[in-house]
């Protein structure tokens, strides 16, 4: 919805920073954003003291024109806008849409959910996940349970949405506990076919896949990768956690 690119804008700023060079960052000079190869669309010839001195008006200039609209977020319901538009953000209007068009379907709510579980399961696979990953988990975390809230309020009043997101906390809780549990167990008991690999494949990894058909070589991932798969809850049930409580407070 055309409403929603402001706040999505704010929410998306909110997790890039000022000015930056990584070098595990294959996209180079950076500032609030932009890369300096994206800015260069803009303004031929741009140096990086040019990124450096970006007005506001350009920053939401280039964030309108090269990532919401590209991304057709005008197009979606409220919620998956937000989250379609930071996805593209991070990783391109092309592979958001598409990971878009994987997972719709149902609610809502519910595609905002399976959109944001489908980013950060393919973001494992990146090889600067080690480097950013952290980070990553937890802006797509907060960016769930902020943009669930938003699918949520487009049809029931705010009381329903705090119970709703409170819900979402308490699950994603659960979750949590029993992929912990079924780590260590994989990880004390050599990987037995108790609740472990359950857990796993029913959270639809697209590394899942090949850590299963690996055996028993690949016990050690299995279970690493079901803590990691906790951790992610976890900062998933302090997320609703949070937006259930501005909601009651009246701040969202």
């Amino acid at each position: 919805m055309r409403v929603n690119f402001k706040p999505s804008l704010d929410f998306s700023l909110g997790w890039e920073g000022g000015y930056a060079n990584h070098p595990n960052d294959p996209g180079g000079h950076t500032y609030r954003g932009v890369t300096l190869t994206t800015l260069r669309r803009y303004e031929p010839g741009a140096t990086v003291a040019d990124l450096k001195r970006l007005s506001p008006a350009m920053i939401e200039r280039i964030y309108r024109d090269g990532y919401w609209d590209k991304a057709g977020c005008d197009t979606l319901a409220p919620g998956v806008d937000g989250a379609v538009f930071d996805y593209a953000v991070n990783s391109g209007p092309s592979a958001a849409r598409k990971s878009l068009m994987a997972v719709i379907g149902g609610p809502h709510h519910e595609t905002v959910k399976a959109l944001c579980k489908r980013r950060l399961s393919i973001y494992q696979t990146f090889k600067h996940w080690k480097t950013f990953g952290k980070g990553w988990t937890r802006r797509v975390t907060a960016g769930e349970a902020l943009w669930v809230s938003w699918a949520l309020a487009a049809s029931m009043d705010a009381p329903h949405v705090e119970s709703g997101l409170a819900d979402e906390s308490a699950k994603a809780g659960k979750t949590a506990k029993a992929q912990g549990n079924g780590g260590v167990a994989t990880a004390v008991s050599g990987g037995g076919t108790g609740g472990g690999g359950k857990v796993l494949v029913d959270q639809g990894d697209a590394l899942a896949g090949w850590l299963v058909a690996g055996g028993a070589v690949a016990l050690i991932a299995v279970a690493a990768l079901l803590l990691w798969r906790a951790h992610i809850n976890r900062s998933r049930e302090r997320a609703y956690a949070f937006e259930a409580r501005r909601i009651a407070e009246g701040t969202a």
